[in-house]
């Protein structure tokens, strides 16, 4: 059979005519409607020829491809059965099944007859590709799974490669190479995707960026160890693979065993990196259910740590309301003796000294003041010193073996005992106050082989059976900052919390490559104080201001020590953050300038309006920088720009400003506002300027600054 899936500008053409496994014909640009004999012609003029000193007969790349086809590069699938020491190989078509106008099922039986594989794809509207593969044992003995990935073919003109690195604080890191002969691999070992998490792989012609150029890319829903790679062959082909990254002996399947990869998800684009987010965001939003808008979170770390004095929390909360804050989250060192971090991960019952009445005072005071509550939980670990490490030593994964990672052990969920424990008191706390959100942490890797599999599914389990328990909870995957965001987590929680960094000009970067896979509803970003905690820089409110707002926003502040000024700057933010949170929620992301630019430009568009960012990083280059190009817009619609001001004026050097922003506003065509663009102003280094831009004609009274 052939198969033609397409959507959205995209097509994916299969060759699952047999009897070997289905070949990718074409991924990439949509090429139309195709009869069955175009089909057919385009599939039979897509064999190759056969090159000297090679197998006698054309290769062709499979979406198994393996060294019984030819192919000498990484197989898709290994593994062995301990008794003979057979290996798998030499799968055929067994048959092929429309599970939908856009979906397929491509069966296929091992040589031996001893395995089965199932491989689904779908292509959504977005036309985003999912595809998984779906492992049964059905003969005798034990098979040992060593890989099982998902592989598709990328075309020579995919010369770059570009992912990620980083680090706890400083995540998604770009990094970009050529992808010259054999693989570039990039494996994590963390039991979490970690902080050096390769993200999203990316492939596209040469310079690609966010604006131009063609990309291929796929990302694993999986938020325990993985590989994701890039190779090119000297054979002639390309592609890009993802799959769970396996520890030996961590899979195993008897008879009737069965093993299911996670979702790899893949998009192309015709228009650089923007134009795989505009199919990944909508993608991702309609996959949600419909949920209230992201509300203005305060959270207490950066304001109180550890110190929960109820007088100062009281203080904290009147001044969070004052402000608009719609959600109060009470971080770590509420629960029994945890006065550090380095003791009482476990416990979680409200400290009977600081909370002698429990939280019921503190969330009536939340409650009173128009606000719903929060609370944070890390429910994976344990500390050495608390009473359930005391009470269930056999309960600690790996025992006291192995460094601690501060100042903690990691509790093994896959023990039927402590999965019970921390589903009951979690359950027991959301049933005692009325919670509407749960920060939830993951403070450490796991370093410990062949548990990342199993800790992980545990936690997909229990976050799972929170849900059905309590449907309206809303949870933030938090781990050390950013060290587990992938669309496996985001299946289960309604936010993540992007980086444990504050420091505005961090975060820039950070939120801009977060923020190439997921929408910006989902990215928790917050208001810290002038001096970043984690960085010591100090930032002028401004930037602050601009960088949180683009996202799921919030602030992390004791506004108690805040002047009466600032008080009342914050307050106007958070009113503007509720009027734009509806575009900023639901529009088109759109980026300008270079990787390394020293000036960047961003912004999120909606039908008849658009609100940008314009931040200086560094100096520019030359004395007057690059026009502000407004991306995204309507090309023959005409549109009116104006300054947005709120909080203090940016800095900037100049004896004159350009003579737009001193005429207060100026309406051009929308392609002369993306091609041409307008004069910038000539910010100092570390300053941020935001403007506004609606459709002429269109009341924008409701658009300006409070």
């Amino acid at each position: 059979m052939l198969i033609h899936l397409r959507a959205a500008g995209t097509s994916l053409v299969l060759d699952a005519r047999g009897p070997r496994p289905p070949v990718v014909v074409h991924w990439g640009r949509c090429l139309g409607a195709l009869g069955d004999d175009d089909l057919a012609a385009l599939a039979d003029a897509a064999v190759p020829a056969v090159p000297p000193s090679s197998i006698d007969e054309p290769l062709r790349f499979s979406l198994l491809p393996g060294p019984e086809q030819g192919w000498s590069g990484r197989p898709a699938i290994t593994g062995w059965w301990p008794a003979d020491g057979g290996r798998p190989g030499g799968f055929h078509l067994l048959g092929v099944v429309r599970d939908g106008p856009r979906a397929v099922r491509l069966d296929l039986a091992e040589a031996g007859g001893r395995l089965l594989l199932s491989t689904e794809m779908e292509l959504s509207d977005q036309g985003v590709l999912r595809a998984r593969q779906h492992l049964s044992h059905v003969g005798a003995g034990t098979f040992h799974l060593d890989s099982l990935s998902v592989v598709l073919p990328v075309p020579d003109l995919a010369k770059e490669v570009l992912d990620f690195s980083g680090l706890w604080a400083y995540e998604r890191r770009p990094q970009r190479a050529p992808l010259r002969h054999g693989v570039w691999s990039r494996e994590t070992r963390h039991g979490r995707p970690g902080h050096d998490d390769p993200y999203l792989m990316m492939a596209g012609s040469p310079g690609f960026d966010f604006r131009a150029g063609q990309v291929w890319a796929m990302h694993l829903a999986w938020s325990g160890d993985k590989r994701l790679w890039a190779e090119r062959q000297p054979l002639g082909y390309g592609l890009i693979g993802a799959g769970e990254l396996l520890a030996p002996g961590e899979v195993t399947l008897g008879p009737g065993g069965t093993y299911r990869t996670p979702w790899a998800v893949a998009a192309w684009s015709d228009a650089g990196i923007d134009g795989l987010s505009a199919r990944l965001h909508p993608w991702i939003r309609s996959r949600r259910a419909a949920r209230p808008p992201r509300p203005m979170v305060l959270n207490t770390w950066e304001a109180c740590y550890f110190d929960h004095d109820a007088d100062a929390l009281d203080r904290l909360v009147d001044a969070a309301a004052e402000a608009g804050v719609e959600r109060f989250v009470l971080d770590d060192g509420w629960f029994a003796g945890r006065t550090d971090d380095r003791r009482a991960l476990g416990d979680w019952y409200a400290d009977p000294g600081r909370w002698p009445d429990g939280l019921h005072p503190l969330i009536a005071r939340v409650h009173e003041r128009g606000m719903d509550f929060g609370l944070w939980v890390e429910p994976e670990m344990v500390s050495p010193d608390s009473a359930l490490a005391r009470a269930h030593p056999e309960w600690v994964l790996g025992g006291d073996t192995g460094p601690t990672w501060r100042h903690q052990r990691v509790l093994d969920l896959g023990d039927p005992g402590a999965y019970a424990y921390v589903l009951e008191r979690l359950g027991a706390l959301l049933t005692a106050y009325p919670i509407a959100f749960l920060k939830w942490d993951h403070n450490r890797d796991l370093l410990r082989e062949a548990a990342s599999h199993r800790q992980t599914t545990a936690v997909y389990r229990l976050l799972a059976a929170l849900r059905a328990a309590f449907p309206r909870l809303e949870i933030e995957s938090c781990a050390s900052g950013g060290a587990r965001i992938d669309l496996g987590i985001l299946d289960l929680v309604d936010r993540v919390w992007t980086s444990d960094t504050n420091d505005p000009l961090e975060r820039q970067r950070i939120q801009r490559w977060t923020g190439v896979l997921l929408p910006p509803e989902f990215l928790g970003g917050h208001l810290g104080a002038a001096t970043a905690h984690i960085t010591g820089r100090t930032s002028s409110l401004g930037l602050r201001f601009a960088t949180a707002l683009f996202g799921s926003a919030g602030i992390e502040w004791d506004l108690t020590a805040a002047t009466p000024g600032e008080r009342a700057e914050v307050a106007a933010w958070v009113a503007l953050y509720k009027r734009l949170r509806p575009l900023l929620h639901g529009g088109t992301v759109v980026r300008s300038g270079a990787d390394d630019a020293a000036h960047l430009v961003h912004g999120v568009v909606g039908a008849d309006s658009a609100v940008y960012a314009l931040v200086a990083l560094r100096a520019a280059d030359s004395a007057l920088p690059e026009p502000i190009r407004f991306a995204g817009l309507d090309p023959d619609v005409r549109y009116t720009v104006r300054p947005l001001r709120i909080g203090p004026e940016p800095r900037v050097v100049q004896d004159a400003a350009p003579a737009w922003l001193r005429a207060g506003a100026v309406t051009l065509p929308g392609r002369v506002l993306a091609e041409v663009g307008l004069p910038a102003p000539l910010l100092t280094p570390e300053q941020a300027a935001l403007f506004t831009v609606d459709r002429a004609g269109r009341d924008t009274e409701s658009r300006r600054s409070p």
